[in-house]
Formats: structure tokens, C-alpha cells, sequence
């Protein structure tokens, strides 16, 4: 990739519809963010949203761009295969990143935006036999709606796509054995909401068994009321309530993200 590409990409704010254009910002805010809360490996994780009104076609990051460098312009645009659609990007893309994104896509209508990230809290439980334990307050949202899928190497082999599925069915949070965590959502605020609520009960797990101590198991009645409090405290885990202040909390920081 040509590192002087990143300042010099051109904007297309004015040449994509207003529906593109929107994604797009809220697809390199959720990057920026990941970075702001040291979510991000590197380069090598991905988030991926489902462009509005068209079929099949679907915003990634550039390949090789840090998190805290991506814009709404520098996203590069895919279809289903993984190739490259805007042909004026500069960018080059991973489309073995795609493997696991392109799965859940085609077989979830409704998750428009899957974040995979693979933060040391989430890859520590996530090699734990036990996974996610219910100890915390988080935990038992994330347990209302909570999928594995075992280790089956680097995730590149397409004939792995029919068990990703399966094993994901219609949840939300869907932890990777012995490789990281991801979420889905109806919006891109809706999976980064959930990924928030999903690293914070893995960080909180590990917190606990650090110290030592006798950890105190959440009551099985508690957990079973667990999908009806998730809706009354958090709409549903709906992003929309914190994802305004999410921005704006960017925009104090560095609004290139919306160039």
C-alpha cells in the first residue's frame, strides 16, 4: 500500500448517496473507537457493515490502515466474494479477513454490521472450557444471547462457513475459541454496543479469577430473567443510546474520521 495515500485520499461525500455516506462515517467511527478503547490487533481484525438499499455489497477496511487512521472515504467496498468493487480505491483489502464476515452475512439478513475483535481479556476466556462465567452483572446479558464455535485453525477455509453459521444461529454475541470475540447488529451502533458489553464481562472474568478469591455465581432465576432486563436497562442493547455521545466524544478527539 502507498503510505502517502492515507492523507491524500480523495473524499466522496459528494459522490456516493446520503445513505452510503452516513454508513460509511459511522463504519470509521466504530474503527476509531475500537482504537480508542485498545480494542484493535494491529491490523488485523475487521468490522464490517452492509451498505443500504443495494444487495450484497458491503463496507471493510483498507488493509494495512491502522484503526485510528481510517476515514469514511478510505473504506473500501466489496461484494459477497470479498472483491474489491470501487476500483478508484487506493487501498488493497484482506479478503481472507472476509471468511468468517461473509458467512454471517449471507446467512443473517438482520446483521448488518459484524465486528470481530480479538482483545487479550476476550482470547483469554475464550481458551477457558467454562467460557463465559455468570459472575458479573455484564455477563448475564451477554449469557442471554451467547453462541462458541470451536478452534478449527486460522480462519480461512471456506468449508468452515456452514459450522460458523450453525454455531452462531441467531445470536448476538459469539465467542471464537482460542481467537477472540464478535458481535452482530442491526446498526453498527447495535454491534459495537454489544461488543462494549462483551469485552467488559470477559476483562471483569479475568479480574476475578486474578485475585484469587472464591468467585460468587450469579442464581440460575436470575439469569433466566436476563433477556427482559437486557431490553428495560438497555433498549435491547440498542447502540443508539450511547452512540450520539460515542461521536461526540470522537469529535472532541479528531474528526478526520469523517473525511
Amino acid at each position: 500500500m502507498n503510505t502517502s495515500a492515507i492523507a491524500t485520499v480523495a473524499s466522496l461525500k459528494n459522490k456516493v448517496g446520503a445513505e452510503e455516506w452516513q454508513t460509511r462515517v459511522d463504519l470509521a467511527a466504530c474503527y476509531r473507537l475500537v482504537a480508542q478503547y485498545g480494542w484493535d490487533d494491529l491490523v488485523f481484525t475487521h468490522i464490517t457493515a452492509k451498505l443500504p438499499g443495494v444487495e450484497n455489497q458491503f463496507l471493510i477496511n483498507p488493509y494495512g490502515m491502522m484503526f485510528g487512521e481510517i476515514t469514511a472515504s478510505s473504506l473500501v467496498k466489496i461484494d459477497l466474494a470479498g472483491n474489491k468493487l470501487d476500483t478508484d480505491n487506493p487501498f488493497p483489502i484482506n479478503p481472507a479477513g472476509f471468511t468468517i464476515h461473509s458467512a454471517i452475512h449471507a446467512a443473517r439478513h438482520d446483521a448488518k454490521c459484524v465486528l470481530h475483535v480479538h482483545t487479550p481479556n476476550g482470547v483469554a476466556v475464550s481458551a477457558q472450557r467454562g467460557g463465559v462465567l455468570p459472575i458479573s452483572q455484564q455477563s448475564i446479558f451477554v449469557l442471554a444471547s451467547l453462541a462458541y464455535h470451536g478452534y478449527e485453525g486460522v480462519a480461512l477455509n471456506d468449508d468452515e462457513k456452514p459450522r460458523l453459521v450453525q454455531d452462531l444461529s441467531d445470536k448476538t454475541f459469539f465467542m471464537l475459541r482460542n481467537h477472540g470475540l464478535l458481535t452482530v447488529g442491526a446498526t453498527i451502533a447495535d454491534a459495537f454496543q454489544a461488543m462494549y458489553m462483551f469485552e467488559s464481562t470477559c476483562m471483569i472474568q479475568i479480574r476475578a479469577q486474578a485475585g484469587g478469591g472464591e468467585l460468587i455465581p450469579i442464581a440460575s432465576s436470575i439469569l433466566d430473567g436476563a433477556k427482559t432486563q437486557m431490553k428495560a436497562v438497555t433498549k435491547g442493547l440498542g447502540g443508539n443510546l450511547a452512540w450520539p455521545g460515542l461521536l461526540r466524544k470522537l469529535d472532541r478527539i479528531d474528526t478526520s474520521f469523517r473525511d
